[in-house]
């Protein structure tokens, strides 16, 4: 523990007192404070995963107007909850509160301990301290990017570490020492709120900060210098996409069940999954580039509008039922763009029109003799 942490415990009374007074006055009226229960708790914290407040608000809306309690999610059906969910990234956490729910409705009562919430499918220990801590009243700390950011400037710690996850693995215990006996819930929210509005990643505000004067980084100077993370090496990739419409269907591949990140979801297919080499894809007119980042990887995407060399494994689904079925936040957007453009491909009439596949049923290539033209 360095010098300053040593210094801020015997002063946590005051530290708690000013956190908790300022939350009182300044908290955002989030619609799962506003209304707290468990189920809304443990909705809330998996949605709030690697995603703004801003972005989640009208996720959570619709959510709980379709679904309202675990029994409901329980009963869903996962395409239902895909659908819900879609836009939001990282798929895998739906798949998780699905499960979880699940699991909770076969329990005589939920858990409400931090250990025993662990056991149960996507929660891991900052998920786990903030469901029962808020909603249980069990005194754990949470320790998110937000708590390390607000930790290492009130300690000035200036150690040097490889990733986040190691970070708030050194910080846990002073956030537990930190943490008052009454009220823990409101503790743990007051920290991330401040994280969130006033002890910002740029810029932080320390005039606006209530716990300013318990900050060694503020009396450095230079606040916005922790904590000190190792740079990421980013990886820059690039993926050719085929764009294909035929008699109103637009053709796209769906992801294995067993796919790890993208299962069951629509997206355009890449060159290599239509049959053919990039460069053969790439020599088709381009429709759209897009850029965006997943995790360390900075991807660009170009959209071509080309004839498939091969079917095997993708679909065909109506223009007019693309709402109907869930395609990654992304290609939902870009599919849009597409169509609202008239950019898609047109063809004059054929002799003999194929008969449409379902919006679930492989793609196959039309009869010999009968194809209609890209269009």
């Amino acid at each position: 523990m360095t010098p300053a942490a040593a210094s801020l415990l015997p002063r946590r009374g005051g530290f708690q007192a000013a956190l908790r007074a300022w939350y009182r006055a300044q908290a955002r009226p989030l619609p799962w404070r506003r209304e707290p229960s468990l189920y809304r708790t443990v909705v809330s914290e998996f949605m709030l995963q690697q995603t703004q407040v801003k972005t989640v608000l009208p996720y959570f809306a619709r959510w709980m107007e379709t679904l309202p309690d675990f029994a409901a999610l329980a009963a869903a059906p996962e395409a239902a909850v895909l659908k819900l969910w879609e836009g939001l990234g990282y798929y895998s956490r739906a798949r998780n509160l699905h499960r979880l729910a699940q699991a909770l409705v076969r329990l005589p009562e939920p858990p409400r301990s931090a250990a025993a919430w662990r056991e149960l499918p996507g929660v891991g220990p900052y998920t786990a301290a903030a469901i029962t801590s808020i909603a249980c009243g069990a005194p754990e700390a949470c320790v998110d990017g937000n708590v390390v950011r607000i930790l290492s400037r009130l300690t000035a710690d200036a150690t040097l570490f490889n990733d986040s996850a190691s970070a708030a693995k050194a910080f846990a215990p002073l956030a537990q020492a930190l943490l008052p006996a009454g009220e823990p819930g409101d503790h743990n929210q007051a920290m991330m709120e401040l994280g969130a509005t006033v002890c910002l990643r740029q810029s932080p505000r320390c005039g606006a900060c209530p716990v300013a004067a318990f900050c060694a980084g503020r009396s450095s100077g230079d606040p916005a210098a922790y904590p000190r993370l190792a740079p990421k090496e980013s990886e820059r990739l690039s993926v050719v996409r085929v764009w294909c419409v035929r008699d109103g269907a637009l053709l796209l591949h769906r992801g294995s069940a067993a796919a790890r990140r993208l299962a069951d979801l629509h997206e355009l297919p890449t060159a290599a999954q239509a049959g053919l080499t990039d460069a053969q894809a790439a020599a088709s007119p381009l429709l759209a580039r897009k850029r965006r980042s997943i995790t360390r990887y900075r991807i660009e995407e170009s959209i071509h509008r080309a004839a498939p060399a091969s079917h095997a494994g993708l679909v065909w689904v109506p223009v007019a039922g693309l709402a109907q079925i869930t395609l990654s936040g992304p290609h939902r957007r870009w599919v849009g763009e597409i169509l609202a453009t008239a950019a898609a491909p047109r063809s004059g009439p054929s002799r003999t029109s194929p008969r449409r596949p379902s919006s679930s049923a492989p793609a196959r290539a039309p009869k010999s003799g009968a194809a209609a033209k890209t269009r």
